[in-house]
This record gives C-alpha cells, sequence and structure tokens, in this order.
C-alpha cells in the first residue's frame, strides 16, 4: 500500500479525511486515537508537531528515569563499567538543564515545524491506516544502518581539533557517562549528529514515496533508547551485545567516554571493526580479561578485585585525559608535547 499524500486543497483535519474517503468503521483503536489527535487540533501541522515534540521528550525522559533510579542503588554496581564514578544529584540535574535549553530553544522549533518537510517529500502524516510491522521493519532496519554509518564519520569529524575544542567538548565532560547525559551536547552538535536521525527517513521518503510517520516515531523511539542506554554506563548480563555481537550497547561506548579514543559508532561495531577504530578497545578489554584471569588465580576476593578494576580505569582515563589535551592543543596552535 502506498502512503503518499493526498493532494488536498483542504486545510483542516476533517476536511483531509474527508476529501480521502476515509473509512472511520475500519479503524483499529490505535487508528482511531491517531484519527482523533488530528481532529481534535484540526491543523495537521500543530497536530504533527506537538505529537513529534511530545514523543521526543517522553520517550527521552522516561527512558532515563530507570536509569536514574538503577544509579541510587547500589546492587546494580556490579554491572557498573565504571564502578567508581556515580553521577551525583546536583550533576544530573545540571545535565537535565541543558538538555531541556537545547529540547525547548533547537529541537523544539525544528521538530514543530517538521509537518511541512515530510509532506514536501512525499511522507504521510495525518493518514489512515497505520502500516504494519511488515512494512515497518524493513523501514527501520535502514534507518539504522544509514544513522550508524553517519554518525561514525561526523562522531570522527567532531573529534578533529577545531569541532572537537569548540562543540564536541562539551559532550565529552562525563568521562563516565549516564542515561540522560545521551543528548547532553552543543546545539550545533545537535543538529550535525540529528541529521543522521532523520536523513534516513527524509531520503527514503523521496525515493520511495511510501513512509508514514508512524513508522519515524518508531524509529525515534528506538533510537533514543538505544543512544540512552549506551550512555547508561551499565553493561549487564542480559545486555543486547551479549545476545547481538554486533550491537555496540554500552559497554562499547563507555570506553570512548573513558578513553577518549575509539568506538566512534552508535549501534554496531562494524565500522570501528573494519575501518580500525576500536584497536585500543580491544587491547583493553584484553587486559581486563587478563587481569580477572590472574585475580582468579590467586584468589583475589571481591575488594582486593575491585582495586584492580579501578587501577585499570584509572590509567585508561589517564591515557584518554592525555589524548584530549593534544587535540585542544593542537585546536590552539600549541605544539604537542
Amino acid at each position: 500500500m502506498s502512503y503518499a499524500n493526498v493532494t488536498t486543497p483542504a486545510h483542516t483535519a476533517a476536511d483531509l479525511y474527508a476529501s480521502a474517503g476515509t473509512d472511520f468503521s475500519k479503524l483499529n483503536w490505535l487508528e482511531s486515537q491517531w484519527v482523533a489527535w488530528y481532529l481534535y487540533f484540526g491543523n495537521p501541522v500543530i497536530a504533527t508537531g506537538l505529537a513529534s515534540f511530545l514523543v521526543h521528550e517522553i520517550v527521552y525522559f522516561g527512558r532515563s528515569l530507570p536509569w536514574i533510579i538503577v544509579d541510587a542503588i547500589p546492587y546494580f554496581r556490579r554491572w557498573k563499567l565504571q564502578p567508581g564514578k556515580i553521577p551525583t544529584a546536583a550533576e544530573q540535574w545540571e545535565c537535565t538543564k541543558l538538555v531541556l535549553l537545547s529540547h525547548f530553544s533547537i529541537e523544539a522549533p525544528l521538530i514543530i515545524l517538521f509537518h511541512p518537510l515530510a509532506e514536501l517529500v512525499g511522507m504521510s502524516t495525518w493518514q489512515v491506516p497505520l502500516p504494519g510491522w511488515k512494512i515497518m521493519l524493513p523501514q527501520i532496519a535502514f534507518f539504522f544502518f544509514f544513522e550508524d554509518m553517519f554518525h561514525y564519520f561526523a562522531h570522527q569529524l567532531l573529534h578533529t581539533p577545531m569541532l572537537y575544542k569548540h562543540i564536541h567538548k562539551i559532550h565529552h565532560k562525563y568521562s563516565a557517562p549516564f542515561g540522560l547525559a545521551a543528548e547532553y551536547a552543543h546545539p550545533a552538535e545537535v543538529m550535525i549528529l540529528g541529521t543522521g536521525t532523520i536523513a534516513g527517513p527524509l531520503l527514503y521518503t523521496f525515493f520511495r514515496r511510501d513512509l508514514h510517520i508512524f513508522t519515524v516515531y518508531v524509529w525515534i523511539t528506538l533510537r533514543l533508547f538505544q543512544a540512552i542506554d549506551a550512555h547508561s554506563g551499565y553493561d549487564f548480563p542480559w545486555s543486547l551485545q551479549h545476545i547481538l555481537p554486533f550491537w555496540s550497547g554500552a559497554e562499547h561506548h563507555d570506553f570512548h567516554h573513558m578513553a577518549f579514543v575509539n568506538n566512534f559508532s552508535t549501534s554496531f561495531r562494524w565500522w570501528d571493526r573494519v575501518l580500525g577504530t576500536d584497536d585500543k578497545y580491544l587491547a583493553y578489554r584484553e587486559r581486563v580479561k587478563a587481569a580477572k584471569d590472574a585475580a582468579k588465580a590467586k584468589g583475589l576476593n571481591s575488594a582486593q578485585w575491585k582495586e584492580v578494576e579501578d587501577r585499570m580505569v584509572k590509567e585508561a582515563e589517564a591515557e584518554g585525559v592525555r589524548a584530549e589535551s593534544e587535540v585542544v592543543r593542537k585546536a590552539e596552535g600549541k605544539k604537542v608535547q
């Protein structure tokens, strides 16, 4: 089924549904609520813009909340990647304030004005019925692939001296990230990396003309879950990377914040593996594994192992501080020591 927009001179949602000949009796519950939302506001631009913004805010803070709770419970420290660094309430509040400022001053205007752009490239918004999973799954798979590729190269670009010093450095404030910090970033970075998230659906729609914005909402939800979980700082036995070996996850991205180098991708590990930007990460994991084996052979208790683990984390972080300092010095035109 094609979801291309129906061209009509009508302006209100009621007129649009009437001109499209929508049979409301055949709609399921979700589709009925979808129609009710557009009919309530009347103006499709406002209805789409507000829905898009609410989806982003509800999912972002809704997914961040469980990680705030996990950080407050000592039991979960055994799975904390950097167990000695638990974000304080003050740090989380400071992060939240910047994220909210970015959301309302940068993202909100763009999201609210998304409807005209969506319709310009042929994306469906108010139309029903909504697409089924067989239609959405391959579309979302493409969005994941596109965003991961875009993010990998854009992220590397943000680590060049001038862009890092003036833009990306804000996001690296926390060497031990936490869920809320996923979008703690300079406004320019929000725009640059956010392009990878929304450009996939726009390009897909431009060529295929069969994408519904409902699919985009599902994609945004999954993308936010991925980003927040990757910044959570926890690696559980049931984390997705232990089920899908090519999935990045928190264990992969946490190293990037801790050591400053390597692991530039978001969802998948293959770009870093193929292009060799995970060499230091792999070496670190080997050192951790060897240290665990040695600790087990020596019969070290949990407290003694924690000392060993903390020492390795501090060494990796110290290397990261030096690497970051070198990049900043280059941006300032100073000689690297």
